[in-house]
């Protein structure tokens, strides 16, 4: 679910010391009286991280240079970090990384406009939570099942190894093609055993990009946090079942990220000199 909202954002052409101070925003919460949550923000100044409060939503946010901020492992580890700090206590509604509005009516007005979706989103992501699962095989052992399982792509390999094809070119074009086809349906099958054994203690799932030829499957769970034991669970018997075989790549709990974030449309200009 994405909310998008006008928010200004200047950039400091002679750096963060001197730029106009802003606020970051971490994530939205449901929260009546102020509160603060340490002092381990993002820049590293040890700025508070504290509330803005209005009509019983909370923005978590800390003062800030309002200046565009790269996604660096520190930065991203950061906003992150806080997420889950909050999360501890409350249902959170992260907001995209690098959020930075310039006052503190800016937040609230914000707040204001989108409080209807703000609160929509909470009371459905009421006491929920993420898990993230990275699946990877190896694909030599995998196509050695395949040739194992497959009489057609063993009979066309011994005959391309015999040379009793006339057009060797030809029949490893068809290998290829059969090989792709057989992995690709292997895949598929590992795939949906995985999501299938989950499926019970899952509210929802989202299928992301699987990054290089290993990764069979990148998903994103959305969990009952009470369920959280359960799916912990279920996730140690699937990867036994198929121990040496596939490996999994299991993280979280994580604030809700691939199922509710707020992206904010930033207007930037530069501030004069």
């Amino acid at each position: 679910m994405t909310t998008e909202e006008s928010a200004p954002v200047r950039e400091s052409s002679a750096g963060a010391a001197e730029a106009v101070q802003g606020k970051y925003v971490y994530c939205i919460i449901e929260c009546d009286a102020p509160r603060s949550f340490g002092t381990e923000a993002i820049g590293g100044r040890g700025d508070e991280i504290y509330t803005i409060q209005h009509g019983g939503l909370g923005a978590v946010v800390s003062d800030t240079p309002v200046v565009l901020y790269d996604p660096t492992r520190e930065n991203a580890l950061t906003h992150e970090h806080v997420n889950e700090l909050v999360m501890k206590e409350f249902t959170v509604i992260p907001m995209s990384f690098g959020t930075v509005f310039r006052t503190k009516d800016d937040v609230i007005e914000f707040m204001k406009d989108t409080s209807e979706t703000l609160r929509d989103v909470l009371s459905k992501m009421q006491d929920k939570i993420e898990f993230g699962l990275k699946v990877n095989w190896d694909p030599e052992v995998v196509l050695q099942e395949v040739e194992q399982d497959n009489e057609e792509i063993r009979r066309l390999k011994e005959e391309i190894l015999s040379n009793r094809l006339a057009s060797t070119y030809f029949a490893r074009m068809q290998l290829g093609r059969l090989v792709e086809q057989a992995m690709t349906e292997k895949s598929e099958g590992f795939v949906r055993e995985i999501y299938d054994h989950l499926r019970s203690s899952a509210i929802a799932s989202r299928h992301n990009r699987t990054i290089g030829d290993k990764m069979i499957l990148n998903a994103a769970f959305l969990v009952e946090r009470d369920s959280a034991p359960e799916f912990d669970h279920q996730i140690h018997e699937i990867a036994q079942r198929y121990d040496g075989r596939l490996r999994f790549n299991f993280s979280g709990p994580w604030p809700p990220y691939n199922f509710v974030n707020i992206r904010l449309k930033l207007e930037r200009s530069a501030v004069s000199s």
